[in-house]
């Protein structure tokens, strides 16, 4: 902690005064503002400075923190402080960004970052965000090292095509199948963690139970997509971003176009639409019917991708399989 203060001290001012509290994540220190008492401190990233951070946010009677999402740097933060039955806000850095350039906040610098998500939590008041257990955490971290191999090896089958050298070849096709191999190993411990918990087994088979979702898509949904099955249809389009957002002013109406959301989780969805596109059923039949009606073919897998996470969405909610009929209603 930077600034030295006697921490069983009692504070100044109203005990009564709702506080709220943005933190700057970096690898080794995390810089901390208080509002309204304008403290501005920082702590080191490690278990020591974890314990100073709590007690202080306690002392303080934090009712809100608001933090950035900043790979694996944050998560023991926000961990550390949701044990302690604090309500941590993990936010979007896209977001807090435009909230500082609305606010002014041009300049930036770890405390003004962190004076900005205070004010941010202050008064935005975005809504708690619960840390992943820690089953879904490694099932998370698989999946991405999976997709890291799965870029990697594109990028290797690129070169390879572009080379003529026969030792690169040789060196190239060599890494391709090392990639592979780790590729096939991940997503045997990616099924593997799946049937370790009862729970995570029975969501991801009624998610598979979806045609055209498969043991990554599904894997992705559960990990990317913990919303699943607790918010609305509009929510969830919104959340993997795949909902149609308004563009109208005055007397023009604008298209309607998607932006925002879980880039991963929508490019997820976007593949499960390109291969159901071209299958007899359901879902086939769904795309070929708004084609034909004079939708463009881009709006079409658009609207069948958020066709799949709304079904995912409310079978989730539901508890039950997919079935190619709708079940009678009592």
């Amino acid at each position: 902690m930077s600034r030295m203060q006697d921490e069983s001290a009692p504070l100044p001012g109203n005990p009564n005064l709702d506080c709220y509290a943005g933190i700057d994540v970096g690898k080794h220190a995390l810089d901390v503002f208080i509002l309204p008492a304008n403290d501005a401190l920082r702590f080191d990233n490690d278990a020591t400075g974890l314990r100073k951070l709590v007690r202080c946010c306690q002392r303080h009677r934090v009712r809100l923190i608001a933090l950035e999402a900043t790979g694996r740097y944050h998560r023991k933060a926000h961990q550390a402080l949701h044990e302690a039955g604090l309500e941590v806000a993990v936010v979007n850095p896209f977001r807090s960004r435009k909230f500082a350039d609305a606010t002014g906040r041009l300049a930036k610098s770890d405390r003004i970052d962190a004076q900005v998500l205070a004010r941010f939590a202050m008064l935005i008041k975005p809504q708690p965000t619960l840390p992943q257990s820690r089953h879904l955490k490694a099932l998370r971290e698989l999946n991405v090292a999976r997709r890291q191999v799965l870029d990697e090896i594109g990028t290797l089958k690129r070169q390879l095509y572009e080379t003529e050298h026969p030792l690169v070849q040789r060196q190239f096709r060599a890494r391709i199948k090392m990639a592979e191999r780790h590729q096939q190993v991940l997503e045997q411990e990616i099924q593997a963690l799946i049937r370790e918990r009862d729970e995570l087994q029975h969501r991801f088979a009624i998610l598979t139970s979806i045609p055209g979702i498969g043991l990554i898509t599904a894997t992705t949904l559960l990990t990317e997509l913990e919303e699943l099955g607790q918010v609305n249809c509009r929510q969830i389009a919104a959340l993997a971003g795949v909902a149609p957002m308004n563009r109208d002013s005055g007397m023009k109406t604008g298209v309607r176009s998607i932006r925002g959301g879980r880039a991963y989780v929508r490019r997820m969805l976007f593949m499960c639409a390109v291969g159901l596109s071209r299958r007899s059923g359901i879902m086939g039949a769904f795309y070929r019917h708004l084609v034909s009606t004079g939708k463009n073919p881009k709006v079409a897998m658009t609207a069948m991708a958020r066709k799949l996470v709304i079904l995912a969405n409310t079978l989730i909610a539901e508890d039950r399989h997919w079935q190619p009929t709708a079940p009678q209603r009592a």
